[in-house]
């Protein structure tokens, strides 16, 4: 296994006892409450493998919750984030389950408002490392290692290269993209890995395009 720095081997700065089950899953409920676009204002945790069988020795569920009131893995209020959950207004259920998912540091995390609402899946994958697997049932790859855009679009012909023009026209440079649909000409998910956080206001350039219905963003 190759590591491209220590931290890769000694996990970040964090509040522990684990970096996969405490750092990692704060990071995935962060990372869901960056594609939500704001503090939902319920969430249903679910819990795959090792995570339902030892959230509550490694604090997984207090971490999750600490993501979603965006607080950062090395954040002190972690360890009581069911109390600060209560005073911001967000209620949540946690949910072990016991089916078998592909990775066994698994969460799904269902979240919403009175606007909206939204699935993200995400793993831990050692180090306080994390992946985002699904997001609305659209499979996909992203680490939250870098800022990253999500647009939802209608699969429609030109849509891609108009959001990649707009990038272009501001001087942002794609590092990594995918496209994903669930079915021809229905909806389709771009995410986009960029070299630098991205200004709101190409965001609502990039929500005017045609065929566009919904972006969001993750700031590194």
């Amino acid at each position: 296994m190759k590591f491209t720095s220590v931290f890769d081997i000694i996990g970040p700065v964090m509040i522990g006892p684990s970096s996969s089950h405490t750092a990692g899953a704060a990071r995935i409920g962060r990372v869901a409450r960056d594609l939500f676009g704001r503090q939902p204002k319920w969430a249903k945790i679910h819990l795959y493998g090792s995570f339902a069988e030892t959230f509550k020795g490694h604090g997984t569920d207090v971490a999750i919750v600490g993501g979603l009131l965006d607080f950062e893995t090395f954040d002190e209020r972690i360890k009581t984030a069911f109390e600060h959950a209560k005073n911001a207004g967000l209620e949540f259920d946690i949910i072990p389950e016991t089916a078998n998912k592909e990775h066994p540091n698994t969460a799904r995390i269902v979240m919403g408002d009175e606007v909206s609402e939204m699935s993200v899946e995400g793993i831990s994958i050692g180090g306080g490392k994390i992946e985002i697997s699904e997001v609305n049932g659209f499979k996909l790859r992203l680490t939250g290692g870098m800022p990253a855009i999500l647009v939802v679009h209608d699969d429609r012909a030109g849509c891609i290269a108009n959001v990649a023009n707009c990038l272009a026209m501001h001087h942002v440079n794609i590092g990594h993209m995918e496209v994903s649909r669930i079915e021809r000409g229905q909806t389709a998910l771009m995410v986009i890995e960029v070299d630098q956080n991205i200004d709101e206001r190409i965001l609502q350039q990039i929500s005017l395009i045609p065929n566009i219905t919904k972006v969001s963003k993750i700031n590194n």
